[in-house]
């Protein structure tokens, strides 16, 4: 349900028809507050409230509601080129995040639910000559006035905010923001209660074997539900994905073991099911490998020939950085989890820290060994992951990929003065990253 709230909260749509509900509720509240002030004594006229009769409010409103609602289609049309340059400069991974930006659901919002309140206002002027009565709900009419005030300012911050939204910093920062908080729900400071190891149990044989009934991407997995299932069947759960794999139906989602030859209850294999959420796009929510993918593929776009930027490239592996030396300070997450008696119920799958390294470093020694400021941007990152790693495995990772990127300067087309330049700097971090002793080590 999380998970789904807040998918919810980052759609294009989800905003705007709040604020869109809200402005027909406004509206139908402040017009029933006018037909309740005619009825009684109450002066509602006088400086606060500007009255002009029902043709000059028929007037006004629908100025409001026609050009609130062309102000709404240019904006529209300003987000969707934008998005499209986004996409075709740095990546259609991008994308989501122009969708999920919560100050254009609201710049958007708003301007539709202007439209939408001084509609309904609208329809509720009667005149003597079109209806044969009079009524003019002059509150909701001046609110309406105060509504189109309020959207000259918005338009302004649109301008500004898309504007802001679309510069490479702004861009890679909330990429890198978005890491930063990837990292601290899959791999947390400290393990939870109920972490476990599965390397030292014996596994029971499997009993069961759960299928995917549908095709797509898993964009998460429950696993609290999956452990609640285990400690109510008294078997162990062993998942075979993680979130960001890819499935075809009737592929391997997860296995119950158990030693009994007894039935399991109706719905168990549906409740694990259930517990993976499979979509058609990954999120970087719980997907920390698409995280670095998304800082990558700036990088790698940026390298290409039809944009070439490689200070572009070297900011987006320096904002790598700070998710990737985050994650090697963390300790390694459990890979178990048990029930309340210390007993092992759910048996995970994780991604390794060595493979985000890897990605990251594959892209910089594969695309940029042309360019002298993207390898050492790479040599630096590998550096800072090297020096804050806490586990050997990370070292040593780590050790790999600057040997592998001094073995391929040797073979590019680049300036020599340069590739002495960069093979001298991986000298130097190897010597660094290989002095250090990891934490871990010194723990032991």
């Amino acid at each position: 349900m999380k998970a789904y709230m807040a998918s919810l909260r980052e759609s294009f749509w989800f905003v705007p028809a709040l604020l869109g509900i809200g402005a027909l509720v406004l509206a139908q509240a402040l017009v029933s507050l006018d037909r309740h002030l005619v009825g009684t004594s109450v002066d509602v006229s006088g400086s606060l409230l500007y009255q002009v009769g029902a043709s000059g409010s028929r007037d006004i409103l629908g100025a409001i509601g026609g050009s609130m609602l062309g102000v709404a289609a240019t904006s529209f049309s300003i987000t969707i080129s934008v998005l499209a340059t986004t996409s075709s400069s740095y990546g259609p991974r991008l994308v989501r995040n122009f969708m999920a930006d919560r100050g254009n659901q609201v710049v958007l919002g708003i301007f539709g639910a202007t439209f939408l309140y001084s509609l309904m206002v609208l329809r509720s002027i009667r005149s003597i000559e079109t209806d044969g009565s009079v009524f003019v709900p002059d509150i909701a009419v001046n609110v309406a006035v105060g509504l189109a005030i309020v959207d000259v300012g918005v338009l302004v911050y649109f301008i500004h905010h898309i504007a802001q939204s679309i510069q490479v910093a702004t861009l890679s920062a909330r990429v890198r923001d978005e890491l930063s908080a990837s990292v601290d729900a899959l791999y947390p400071r400290e393990q939870p209660s109920d972490a476990a190891t599965s390397d030292t149990i014996s596994r029971p044989p499997v009993h069961t074997t759960i299928l995917a009934q549908e095709s797509g991407v898993i964009i998460d997995i429950d696993e609290t539900a999956v452990l609640e299932v285990g400690c109510d069947t008294d078997t162990i759960i062993e998942l075979h994905r993680v979130p960001g794999d890819h499935v075809v139906e009737g592929e391997v989602l997860a296995d119950i073991l158990t030693n009994r030859a007894a039935e399991l209850e109706d719905g168990t294999t549906g409740r694990v099911r259930e517990a993976h959420r499979i979509g058609t796009s990954r999120t970087p929510r719980h997907d920390v490998a698409f995280a670095v993918e998304q800082m990558t593929e700036m990088a790698v776009r940026a390298l290409s020939t039809g944009v070439n930027d490689p200070y572009t490239a070297r900011n987006a592996i320096d904002d790598l950085s700070v998710g990737l030396v985050a994650v090697v300070q963390r300790p390694k997450p459990c890979n178990a989890r048990c029930d309340g008696t210390g007993a092992v119920r759910l048996i995970l799958r994780r991604v390794s820290m060595a493979s985000l390294i890897d990605h990251a470093l594959d892209a910089v020694r594969i695309y940029g060994t042309s360019s002298p400021m993207v390898v050492h941007a790479g040599i630096r990152l590998a550096d800072r992951v090297g020096r804050a790693a806490v586990s050997t495995e990370t070292v040593e990772t780590v050790l790999t990929q600057l040997s592998l990127l001094d073995q391929a300067l040797l073979v590019a087309d680049a300036d020599a003065a340069r590739t002495a330049q960069s093979r001298e700097q991986i000298s130097r971090a190897r010597s660094a990253v290989t002095g250090r002793v990891p934490l871990a080590v010194r723990l032991s």
